[in-house]
């Protein structure tokens, strides 16, 4: 029925249904609807509406309403609906979403929710807090279908049936012995394919592909993307089968990651987004800017220093902006290349190696090219060939430096366990500033006596 009306008219029908309290229908039409489209309708909904409509559906349709909402708005709905049933709610969450959100309350908050939750379900909660949140058992559930090898596929359908409300996915079955050690994984796809009588332990795959509790999360991603798979197998030391990290979970992760990388190379710090105010989102860029505004300094005090060469050859500052703007282009184009490299490759000694004269190839080519390109424009613009050279071999110079700067800041980071992103673009351009002005005004002095 909701496919054939719009937005506007189900959201006046959501309003219709709190106002007369229609708990049956407001149900019924929730569970028509994505839970992102469900998110969208609270959203747009007028707020003195949020509470009524809140409690007019079932705990597992808020659950799949909290899962899409952000933090704000999650934290709001547990404190409208109370402790107990807040916790009822908890218990039917995806567990993995309900530990990122535990993870933003008080520690008093998260004892009064885990004491309400069924044991179980609170004891799961539990263990899964005790992993840092950027690993894989941070973002891992244990929403999954386990089975043991000498079922028969029969017996393994059956209990996919029995469980397939709860999991998570039901794309594959984990295969577990006796000491619950993952030994084998067996598709949804190979289950359809195979004769019901015929044995697990015949048709699984036993070289399962699974990654440790404590691997970053972006390593996850990488493998997830390598292998295309749906979801990967978390296990402890010895084996033993601790969870799943889903596909949904992953492109979180990789959306997450892709904004901490933007802000880091605009060097804006931590979140910067519509809803922030004036006064945080500039405390928060300031940091940065103050540290460039003195490396800027340097810039000056380079410029101040050949004074003398400016004042003697005015034609000079027309080039300067060209100089310094190129190389720090050139150096940013090569930091996002580097970090891209770096979150979808393994790098060794030989990788790196050929990255770099990959890079200073790449500099090579593009400063011959754009050093005789200005260096011909100069000559013709001021008659002076002297001009044209100077101009031309400067930029030639700088733009090799800016490149080799672009691409081996990041590597020296990524070494020495720091997160590559941090060499933010303005951090390149104001260092291959100073590179571009000490290589051109030094060139100008040196012939300063034929520009003349």
């Amino acid at each position: 029925m909701l496919h054939q009306i719009t937005e506007d008219q189900i959201l006046l029908l959501a309003i219709k249904y709190v106002k007369e309290q229609k708990k049956e229908e407001m149900q019924n039409m929730i569970n028509e609807l994505h839970p992102y489209d469900v998110a969208q309708l609270y959203t747009n909904l007028p707020e003195k509406h949020h509470h009524k409509f809140i409690l007019l559906l079932a705990p597992e349709q808020i659950a799949h309403l909290i899962e899409e909402l952000d933090r704000e708005m999650q934290i709001d709905i547990l404190h409208r609906l109370g402790l107990e049933k807040s916790s009822h709610v908890m218990d039917v969450m995806d567990n993995d979403d309900l530990v990122d959100l535990l993870n933003d309350l008080s520690v008093e908050k998260i004892e009064e929710f885990l004491s309400l939750m069924k044991r179980e379900e609170s004891q799961t909660v539990q263990n899964l807090m005790r992993y840092p949140a950027d690993t894989a058992g941070g973002i891992m559930t244990n929403r999954y279908v386990w089975i043991r090898n000498y079922y028969t596929v029969r017996e393994a359908v059956d209990k996919l049936k029995s469980f397939a409300r709860m999991a998570e996915n039901i794309y594959y079955l984990y295969v577990l012995n006796e000491d619950k050690q993952l030994v084998g994984v067996v598709s949804y796809r190979d289950l359809l394919l195979a004769d019901l009588h015929e044995k697990i332990d015949d048709i699984m795959f036993t070289r399962v592909i699974s990654v440790p509790l404590d691997m970053d999360q972006e390593k996850v991603a990488r493998i997830i993307e390598r292998y295309d798979f749906i979801a990967v197998p978390v296990v402890d030391n010895d084996k033993h089968l601790m969870g799943i990290v889903t596909v949904d979970d992953i492109i979180d992760v990789v959306i997450a990651e892709a904004n901490e990388d933007i802000e880091k190379f605009s060097a804006s710090g931590r979140t910067i987004d519509f809803n922030t105010g004036a006064f945080t989102a500039s405390m928060r860029r300031l940091p940065w800017l103050i540290l460039l505004l003195f490396i800027g300094i340097i810039s000056g005090a380079i410029i101040s220093s050949f004074e003398n060469t400016l004042q003697k050859v005015v034609s000079l500052a027309f080039f300067l902006p060209m100089i310094a703007g190129m190389t720090g282009n050139t150096g940013t184009q090569s930091l996002a290349v580097v970090v891209r490299g770096l979150v979808s490759n393994d790098l060794d000694k030989n990788s790196v190696a050929r990255l770099i004269l990959r890079e200073l190839g790449v500099g090579l080519f593009i400063g011959l090219v754009c050093g005789l390109l200005i260096a011909v424009i100069a000559f013709i613009w001021r008659g002076n060939l002297v001009l044209g050279v100077v101009v031309g071999s400067s930029l030639f110079l700088t733009l090799i430096i800016g490149t080799l700067a672009g691409t081996i800041i990041p590597l020296l980071l990524y070494r020495f366990k720091v997160d590559p992103a941090v060499a933010s673009g303005p951090l390149i351009t104001t260092l291959n500033d100073i590179f571009s002005l000490s290589i051109y005004f030094g060139l100008a002095s040196l012939f300063i006596s034929r520009l003349m």
